[in-house]
């Protein structure tokens, strides 16, 4: 199929993409949260021109094509521009063939374990424990993710103490049968990670997100050579190659990429391809309810190596206002802690009309 148009419609933090191919076929697909306005400009100027009237068969050699035009814009917004295409091309595909996304990519419908993953630092750690014991009480959660440090932080605490305070209160309140996560959010130098990690290891912490600066890959590195406990990371990470020598040195035990950071689908996969050959696992990064979770779903319902469990916000309108009203029906409940991958088909979801009528809109189509 042949793209005619490629319409964006987006706020400043989210940004909806719609394909059109020549036929007529349509689907949906989202560029990366935060700064989405300018990511859809990213789009339409650097994106769309090399994509439209081209065969999305083979859509690999496609965004290759995009980033070899493209070469001087190595970085970030030029991945999360792709990214918004190849869901939409994703989508499309499983609407046309009738089938979810998941099925598509040799997988099939049904549930994931999910893990709560809270954001807030700004929170005691009693009342975190307090919130979250509710949460398992009332959706079946058995797996959950605190913050410890403070995000980039030069080995700083949000406050004096709360990592040291957050870790032990965590497992009191959870008791010995849940499966407890931590993000550091690249607070730390090598030496104060492996204290941290040391208290994790005696409390029965299970997974160590990005201890060290991301892009610090022997950093990182270091941490997960001295700690028992796996270290875990790659979310901010969307060059190709980073994600081969971060795979090939096994700077991490467990590598996360973000679909939409990285670039879409299929980008995803070749990762997934590399830490499937070096025997990690991959557990996506997918930190809030816009589409990129669901886009996560599917993926993890389809690939071989998926680690244990779906990353899953439960923050809601106090945190991201935005991820409010996005869609005509929720796609994501929760049942017993597990999410699920329904049968419709392409994502299985459509956006709010009265959301597309209040956002800005752009289109790039063959003249």
């Amino acid at each position: 199929m042949k793209l005619k148009s490629i319409e964006t419609f987006t706020t400043p933090d989210v940004g909806f993409v719609r394909v059109t191919s020549e036929d007529g076929a349509q689907g949906w697909g989202q560029v990366s949260t935060y700064h989405s306005d300018i990511t859809c400009q990213v789009l339409h100027r650097q994106v769309a021109p090399w994509m439209l009237g081209k065969d999305t068969t083979d859509l690999d050699d496609l965004l290759d094509l995009v980033t070899e035009r493209e070469h001087k814009f190595p970085g970030s917004y030029l991945r999360r521009a792709m990214a918004g295409v190849d869901t939409a091309i994703w989508d499309m595909r499983g609407k046309v063939a009738g089938k979810p996304v998941a099925e598509l990519l040799g997988g099939s419908a049904g549930t994931l374990r999910a893990y709560a993953s809270s954001m807030k630092r700004d929170i005691t750690p009693k009342d975190e424990a307090a919130r979250l014991v509710a949460l398992r009480d009332r959706d079946g959660f058995d797996a959950f993710k605190v913050r410890a440090g403070a995000e980039v932080g030069r080995d700083q605490d949000e406050w004096p103490g709360r990592t040291e305070d957050i870790i032990p209160t965590m497992r009191r309140a959870m008791g010995d049968d849940v499966a407890l996560l931590i993000d550091a959010n690249s607070c730390y130098s090598p030496k104060r990670a492996i204290e941290v990690g040391r208290i994790l290891e005696a409390n029965g912490f299970s997974h160590y997100e990005e201890p060290c600066p991301y892009w610090e890959l022997e950093q990182t590195k270091e941490v997960t050579d001295a700690l028992d406990i796996d270290v875990t990371g790659g979310e901010q990470d969307c060059d190709l190659p980073t994600w081969k020598r971060m795979i090939d040195m096994r700077a991490v035990d467990i590598v996360q990429p973000d679909i939409l950071y990285l670039g879409g689908i299929s980008r995803t996969l070749r990762v997934v391809k590399m830490a499937e050959t070096a025997g990690l696992p991959v557990t996506p990064h997918c930190a809030n309810l816009s589409m990129v979770t669901l886009f996560t779903m599917h993926l993890m319902r389809a690939i071989h190596g998926a680690g244990k469990y779906l990353e899953f916000s439960i923050e809601g309108a106090d945190y991201y206002p935005w991820q409010v009203g996005l869609f005509t029906h929720d796609p994501y409940g929760i049942k017993d802690g597990k999410a699920t991958v329904t049968n419709e088909p392409g994502w299985g979801v459509d956006i709010q009309p009265e959301w597309l009528a209040k956002s800005k809109y752009q289109c790039s189509g063959l003249k």
